[in-house]
């Protein structure tokens, strides 16, 4: 059974915004409970220590998020209005499924029409109840915003993905068992990626006076496992989602590879105790079809994060389960470690699973084990005497050994299906050692808005901030490679990770700076480009050494050069460009150098994408010009410049000069040009006669010059020069980039001229950039949204928005007609109803009625 990589993880835990800060809080021992937000509801209106108080909450605790409001509506393409009747569990699964492609260096935009599944695990629908408490709160995208489906749905709508797309409810184990069916997906090869996950939001008190009155929540508000005195489980919200791929497809692909999932079961407790009751038997069955599934040995697990929400009944259960499933063939020198994620954040009931896995994986890359939060005495039904189990109260090492370290994750739903998850420490990778290391690097950056940049543009800042010793090459790699490329650009072109941190400080401070570079793209609009070939331009021997020595494509393409050249040149081109005194070029080889270096030029922008809309260029730079455009074929195009270089050479009368030249040409093949050419005599687009032997001749005679041709172009084209020199290109041209520049390190040039292009909005191929220097990639920063409120509103009878997030007024209205205080009640009513003056006056005797039938009762 081949296994699956994680190769990426958003999440949104209660006092944690993404992986980075969430093992922070992990490795530091926090306890992410809090009260309930007033923003929620009035946590005083709704609560009783005594559980048996009809419509009363036993717990004043849970762990939440801020700000569950929010969203970019604006980043994703939804309406205002679509958005205030969409489920904010819906929202923040598309923030933190995009936030895990960016996390896995993937360009979320690349997935389109591509096999790729999501799965999202989600049991509570808070949102729905509330909008459809109120009918006018009912609107046209109130059926999709609210129905759980839509949940996966809505991203593989947005992205484009064809792969399976479906919402998991099992209650509690519903996101691990989408962690399951991402791995069956992918091993039956209907999927080639996934996205698997959960998503809990708590916006309504509901389901905790639900859960209190079943007696499941903990009063003290602490998930304490293993603990005697624990007293059930506290609630919590989150996001999480893992990206998986099949182990061979993220070796071949060069993903960064987390951890791996060896293994994975899902059962069901069937005829049990109860409906709700957990089986002991049905648990250890469920982590023996694990290990079988993954191929493991019960005593390789090294650790387990336990479902154990903190019932003293359900975790001693739980417990004998793993003791039993776990002790098999296992020696006293084989120890295991058992913890639980709920200590800190509390149970998430559809997202526990999830957030437990992630806590393993980043276990594993951290080689630590969490302190267990919260026991202070063992549960009296557990006993750790003479077993290889420990809870770990305090950090602990977990080295990578001679064996891979193995761990477990359990989830159990309390309507009996159970999933367990066994992962596995990523493989050691060994980057490939490269031969030679460039100068410079070009990173980029977008956003949707300035304000984005700018925000983005700090997280760089503070993440390197924390990250001195980083790699600046594999950071630019998947900075450019796996991000999307949005409007509002930055590329900077840096030598080191401390010229770059001073580098994103101007660019925040609005300040000028060498190097950087700053653009905005309308819409899908693209820059035309326009080749320039000087006739001029190659002084000294050695330009473009430093890109022969670094670029394999420039190299390719001179030694092709110098091969079809051979025959015809005293020594080679290799000599005649790079030989060891670095003294200036002969005018023997001017031309053929010049050609061959801007023919190198030309075949190195192509790669990374920089395609000519027009070519144009005079002299030796013409030739160049026709032979990128199709007029005739390399070994054509150096047949004619060797034969025109020797023939100037000779100093020949003209007609003789021009009737030797003349029998070359016409041993040529043209075509007429693939692409818009300007021609340096007529001063027009090409004609058909430039793919004619008469017109090479007269070009022989006449000297080149800029026409009016390529006069014309200059207000609508970027102009790059394939040269040196910039002296021909016209005045009023908006852009003129060079390719290589007197007294400038030519890579450093070239990634100038390229960051030009792409602030500009050139569309770079960067896995070509790339092909010949692949970086590891890295978990960077992630997009910055920019959030607003949205919620739904009453549209009719001037109801009040009805809202979770708003004052609720129902439990003061009970509180006060229970004490009789009618006059505190007529002040609610007229404060937050919608009554008329005459109903008003009425209101006073008709409460005092209410008040006295209550207080009989």
């Amino acid at each position: 059974m081949e296994p699956i990589a994680i190769i990426g993880i958003g999440c949104r835990f209660p006092k944690a915004k993404n992986p980075e800060s969430f093992w922070k809080l992990l490795r530091n021992g926090t306890d992410a409970i809090a009260s309930v937000p007033k923003e929620r509801w009035d946590i005083d209106a709704y609560y009783d220590p005594n559980p048996n108080t009809p419509g009363k909450m036993s717990t004043r605790c849970g762990g939440f998020l801020e700000q569950v409001d929010l969203f970019d509506a604006d980043f994703f393409g939804i309406s205002p209005d679509e958005v205030e009747h969409t489920d904010p569990q819906q929202r923040l699964f598309l923030e933190v499924a995009w936030e895990a492609l960016e996390n896995a260096g993937i360009v979320p935009t690349s997935l389109a029409s591509t096999q790729t599944g999501v799965f999202i695990g989600l049991c509570t629908i808070d949102y729905h109840r509330l909008l459809y408490k109120n009918f006018s709160c009912i609107g046209l995208h109130s059926g999709t915003g609210t129905t759980p489906c839509i949940t996966a749905n809505r991203l593989s709508y947005l992205l484009d993905l064809r792969g399976p797309s479906m919402a998991i409810d099992t209650a509690c184990s519903s996101s691990l068992v989408t962690v399951h069916l991402a791995c069956q997906s992918l091993r039956n090869r209907e999927s080639n990626l996934c996205l698997a996950g959960g998503v809990n939001l708590i916006l309504s008190p509901d389901s905790t006076i639900s859960s209190s009155q079943t007696r499941l929540l903990s009063s003290e508000g602490h998930c304490k496992s293993f603990d005697a005195s624990a007293d059930g489980y506290v609630r919590g919200e989150g996001c999480g989602v893992v990206v998986l791929k099949r182990l061979s497809d993220a070796t071949r692909d060069k993903d960064n590879i987390l951890a791996l999932i060896r293994g994975s079961a899902v059962n069901q407790d069937g005829l049990s105790n109860s409906l709700t009751a957990p089986n002991g038997l049905a648990q250890q069955a469920v982590i023996r079809q694990a290990l079988e599934n993954g191929k493991v040995q019960a005593a390789d697990i090294s650790y387990i994060d336990a479902h154990a929400v903190g019932t003293s009944i359900g975790d001693a259960i739980e417990f004998k389960a793993l003791k039993a499933a776990l002790m098999a063939g296992r020696e006293p020198d084989r120890p295991c470690w058992i913890g639980s994620v709920k200590t800190n954040i509390g149970h998430l009931e559809a997202a526990a699973g999830i957030s437990a896995l992630i806590k393993v994986v980043l276990s594993l890359q951290h080689e630590e084990i969490p302190p267990h939060l919260h026991l202070k005495q063992l549960n009296p039904y557990i006993s750790l005497e003479n077993t290889p189990f420990s809870i770990p109260t305090e950090l602990q090492k977990w080295y990578r050994g001679k064996q891979s370290r193995l761990a477990g994750v359990s989830a159990f739903g309390f309507g009996g299906t159970n999933a367990h998850v066994i992962l596995e420490e990523a493989p050691v990778s060994t980057p490939a050692p490269i031969d030679v290391q460039c100068c410079g690097h070009l990173i980029t950056l977008s956003a949707k808005s300035d304000l984005a940049l700018r925000e983005l543009a700090q997280r760089y800042e503070d993440f390197f901030a924390s990250n001195p010793d980083v790699s600046l090459a594999d950071v630019c790699f998947t900075a450019n490679t796996g991000r999307t490329h949005f409007e509002h650009r930055l590329g900077i072109v840096t030598e080191s990770i401390v010229q770059l941190r001073q580098q994103l400080s101007t660019f925040i401070a609005q300040k000028e700076i060498p190097g950087l570079l700053k653009g905005k793209v309308k819409g899908r609009k693209r820059p035309k480009i326009a080749f320039f070939f000087p006739g001029e331009g190659i002084e000294s021997r050695s330009t473009g050494w430093q890109l022969y020595d670094t670029q394999p494509t420039f190299r390719r393409a001179i030694d092709r050069c110098a091969q079809i050249l051979q025959p015809d040149l005293e020594k080679s081109l290799f000599e005649i460009l790079y030989p060891a005194t670095k003294d200036f070029l002969p005018d023997t080889y001017n031309q053929t150098a010049l050609f061959a270096i801007e023919y190198a030029l030309a075949e190195l922008w192509q790669s990374w994408g920089i395609k000519p809309k027009v070519v144009t260029g005079y002299g030796v730079g013409e030739y160049v010009a026709a032979c990128i455009a199709g007029v005739f074929n390399l070994e054509d195009a150096l047949k004619l410049v060797t034969e025109r270089s020797r023939l100037m050479q000779a100093s020949l009368e003209p007609e003789k000069m021009v009737e030797a030249f003349a029998k070359i040409a016409k041993e040529v093949s043209y075509s007429q040009p693939l692409i818009s050419l300007i021609s340096s005599l007529p001063g027009e687009l090409t004609t058909k006669e430039i793919a004619t032997p008469e017109y090479w001749c007269c070009h022989l005679q006449q000297p080149g010059k800029l026409t009016a041709g390529i006069e014309t172009l200059a207000g609508d084209h970027v102009f790059l020069a394939i040269a040196s020199k910039l002296t021909s290109i016209p005045k009023q041209a908006e852009v003129y980039l060079s390719s290589l520049r007197q007294g400038q390190e030519e890579w450093l040039e070239m990634l100038h001229s390229l960051g030009e292009l792409f602030v500009r909005g050139a569309v770079i191929d960067w896995s070509n950039f790339y092909q010949d220097y692949p970086g590891c990639r890295l978990q960077l920063p992630t997009y910055p949204f920019q959030r607003q409120r949205y919620w739904f509103k009453a549209t009719e009878n001037g109801h009040k928005e009805a809202t979770a997030l708003e004052h609720n007024t129902q439990p003061q209205f009970a509180n006060f007609l229970h004490l009789g205080e009618t006059q505190q009640i007529a002040q609610l009513l007229g404060e937050t109803g919608n009554f008329s003056e005459a109903q008003m006056k009425l209101m006073p005797e008709l409460l005092e009625v209410l008040a006295k039938q209550q207080i009989q009762l």
